[in-house]
């Protein structure tokens, strides 16, 4: 059954609901792109880290996952407009939520295009989950915008935990990321690596910690403000407004609330408006 729900027709003259969905902390790097256009605008961030991380999921359940929680969320909170901010989920689930909900759903995919087009090395890295450097969708975008680029694909399976870890307070541990980025890294005679895609939202929230670790200098490409301006053409233009409204973060496992809370005031929530979202 497909729902109709859409935005209204009135969104030049109230504030939208912007749902921003993840399967874990990640997706706040895009949510806060997002504010920095919008910050009129309501947000619902739910981080599913009852299932946390997705790309070691199966694809299925994923997919079975995501419609789920997603059921509950746009019954509950009526949004103007859905952001996947993952991109393991964005790659399997895009077309079965576009089909079941009326209203825009914004994916996450990995930037291959704008890396191909900015190299001048010809030769692009691009970090992601082992799940999305196997999938087709992946592949199908090298073949369509690689212009010819030496596309190097890595597959991290650590990486997405070791940047919860430290948006949890805990230090990068330097060692494993590097250990994790260090195939990004390629130098071919006189040609090296000089642009690396970032297709995981968490990847961002350990910036720093990549350029000092680089072994030589590259060009980070993050979704997030692409994401944004999408964004901002569907839903249109901030709006001048006397009060911003409250936002609101869900957990579906609501474990780690308490000590998330000072993380997502960080990125603008109230610490009292972190709440859990039990699915059973």
């Amino acid at each position: 059954m497909r729902h109709q729900v859409k935005p209204s027709a009135d969104l030049a003259t109230r504030v939208p609901t912007i749902l921003v969905f993840d399967s874990g902390l990640g997706g706040l790097t895009v949510q806060r792109e997002i504010a920095r256009l919008r910050p009129d605008a309501r947000f619902v961030y739910c981080a599913d880290d009852a299932a946390f991380p997705y790309g070691r999921r199966d694809e299925t359940e994923v997919i079975a996952r995501v419609l789920a929680v997603m059921e509950r969320l746009v019954a509950a909170h009526r949004p103007d407009c859905v952001v996947i901010a993952c991109n393991t989920a964005s790659t399997l689930v895009m077309p079965h939520l576009r089909r079941h909900f009326a209203l825009p759903f914004v994916g996450t995919v990995p930037a291959i295009k704008p890396a191909c087009e900015q190299s001048v090395s010809r030769m692009v890295s691009v970090l992601a989950t082992p799940g999305t450097v196997a999938r087709d969708y992946t592949h199908a975008l090298i073949a369509e915008f690689g212009q010819g680029c030496d596309v190097n694909l890595v597959g991290s399976v650590h990486l997405a935990s070791l940047a919860e870890a430290v948006m949890r307070g805990e230090p990068a541990d330097e060692a494993a990321i590097s250990a994790e980025i260090a195939a990004c890294f390629v130098e071919n005679r006189s040609r090296r690596t000089d642009t690396i895609v970032l297709a995981c939202t968490h990847y961002p929230l350990l910036m720093a910690t990549f350029r000092q670790l680089a072994p030589f200098p590259v060009t980070w490409i993050d979704p997030a403000p692409a994401i944004a301006r999408r964004v901002v053409q569907i839903l249109g233009p901030a709006r001048p407004t006397a009060e911003v409204p409250a936002s609101l973060a869900l957990l579906t496992g609501g474990k780690a609330r308490a000590a998330l809370a000072p993380v997502f005031s960080s990125y603008g929530f109230a610490e009292t408006g972190v709440e859990p979202l039990p699915l059973h």
